[in-house]
């Protein structure tokens, strides 16, 4: 979607102030809370995802101006920000609230047990603790999660195909949230018979992404899996051009990384994601509880090459690979 596309699906819902979308509404308008967890307001793939999500309101029959109003913010990778802007939008009292990435779900959470809330782009909600059943989460939350463990196990796949000299990969990732510990035990297990030692890269800001990617290049064989989270997805652009710099093949988790210079992306496709995420947005404005809603698995996955970094890694693509990509950018 371009910016032009964007601009004209939200300057019918849309004021003047940055950090919300508001309408102009009737009385009767229903009010819906939104924390974009992990992109900045100028974010062109958050636009989209926000786009997507709100399209989908809109084939719902929900229309901003006529029968609904937003409240969006937009968190970045800025915890305390996450923090103000949960408190902001729970004093706000909306029928739901809608958030996005482990973090802003998680203080969302702290701020409230009472209103229904719908995620998306998250990993493992159960591990996390989020709920203990993915069929019937019960309490106030359900919604759209983004992988199982083994995805861990797959990322190394992948690596080792289209970079077959890699035997040292890191996992960059917050070592404080347990699905990415669940990630990389999966990834562990899976390591050994592809001739591959696993370590976590623990990072919680640019300083340390530099300081993980610098350190993974000093011996040969070196590679990354980069794990999604609001500091990963907030510094793609810095990753992949460390990436490059220091010559390292990378796995990444959704196509902006590829599109923006990253080797390889295998992950769920994230605009239908959201647009999913509003059919139990939709559907708690109807009555339903979230607790009865089943949390949801991605549906659609994709595979996204970059040749470019490729041929300046000195890697050729194997066919396999090149029959099964969604896209392959030149």
């Amino acid at each position: 979607m371009n910016r032009r596309a964007f601009v004209t699906l939200i300057s019918a819902a849309a004021a003047a102030r940055p950090l919300a979308v508001h309408a102009q509404q009737s009385d009767k308008a229903r009010l819906i809370g939104v924390l974009m967890g992990g992109y900045a307001s100028t974010d062109i793939a958050g636009q989209a995802n926000l786009a997507a999500f709100l399209n989908a309101l809109q084939g719902l029959g929900w229309t901003p101006g006529h029968n609904v109003r937003l409240e969006v913010r937009w968190v970045g990778d800025d915890l305390e920000r996450a923090k103000a802007y949960a408190a902001e939008l729970v004093a706000l009292a909306p029928e739901v609230i809608f958030c996005s990435t482990t973090p802003v779900v998680a203080v969302t959470l702290r701020s409230t047990r009472r209103i229904p809330i719908v995620f998306a782009q998250i990993a493992d909600p159960v591990s996390i603790g989020f709920v203990t059943n993915m069929a019937r989460p019960g309490g106030n939350v359900t919604g759209f999660s983004l992988y199982e463990p083994a995805i861990g196990g797959k990322w190394l796949e992948v690596l080792k195909e289209i970079a077959p000299r890699v035997s040292r990969v890191a996992f960059m990732l917050i070592p404080e949230v347990a699905s990415y510990a669940a990630i990389l035990r999966a990834a562990e297990a899976a390591a050994p018979p592809l001739g591959i030692t696993v370590s976590a890269a623990g990072v919680h800001d640019a300083r340390e992404i530099e300081h993980a990617i610098t350190t993974l290049a000093g011996d040969a064989g070196g590679g990354l899996v980069v794990c999604p989270s609001p500091v990963t997805n907030g510094n793609h652009r810095l990753i992949v051009e460390l990436a490059a710099r220091h010559q390292l093949p990378g796995v990444y988790p959704f196509r902006y990384y590829a599109s923006s210079g990253g080797l390889i992306s295998y992950g769920p496709h994230l605009t239908d994601e959201y647009r999913r995420a509003a059919s139990y947005v939709d559907r708690v404005l109807r009555g339903e509880k979230p607790g009865d809603l089943p949390i949801q698995q991605p549906t659609k996955w994709e595979v996204v090459i970059n040749s470019k970094t490729a041929k300046a890694l000195g890697l050729e693509i194997p066919n396999t690979l090149l029959v099964t990509a969604d896209e392959v950018i030149e």
